[in-house]
């Protein structure tokens, strides 16, 4: 018996449910706002007219909390026989800067422990002279092996 009539009460509850269209048709003449969502919030600040032109990204991190206009480009599809060492910054940390060997794209400086190429070259070195790369390979008898490269600087 007791389970007759919670069956018969969960059925009249469900049928009294409110549909979407009837929640349409009672706010239909409460409100002219077609879409409450995409409106602005009332307690912010409106965004500056070019803010609204830049909201496609031109925003990068550098992590850390720094941030910059500049994009970082990624080293991860450059060529390391590609690569000319247009100088190097001697000191404390050593830093190189590099370009690509086709003349396209623009300076960009590395520290050593960056990563390059598709095989992911590691920056051992940064020497007076150059700079020198070290990447991880498998030879043909499937043992670890490890290339140096020497990248002098370009004249």
């Amino acid at each position: 018996m007791k389970l007759t009539i919670v069956f018969f009460l969960l059925s009249f509850g469900a049928l009294a449910a409110p549909t979407k269209n009837a929640l349409d048709e009672f706010f239909k003449d409460k409100t002219r706002i077609q879409n409450p969502l995409e409106l602005r919030d009332p307690f912010k600040s409106p965004q500056p007219k070019g803010a609204r032109m830049r909201q496609g990204g031109n925003k990068f991190s550098r992590g850390g909390g720094l941030y910059s206009n500049l994009e970082q480009q990624s080293m991860s599809d450059w060529n390391i026989y590609e690569i000319r060492v247009v100088g190097v910054m001697i000191g404390k940390e050593r830093r190189a800067m590099v370009s690509r060997g086709d003349g396209k794209g623009a300076v960009i400086v590395i520290k050593e422990g960056a990563r390059i190429g598709p095989d992911n070259a590691e920056v051992k070195a940064i020497l007076p002279g150059g700079i020198i790369l070290v990447e991880k390979i498998i030879n043909v008898y499937g043992q670890e092996e490890y290339l140096e490269t020497v990248v002098p600087i370009s004249r």
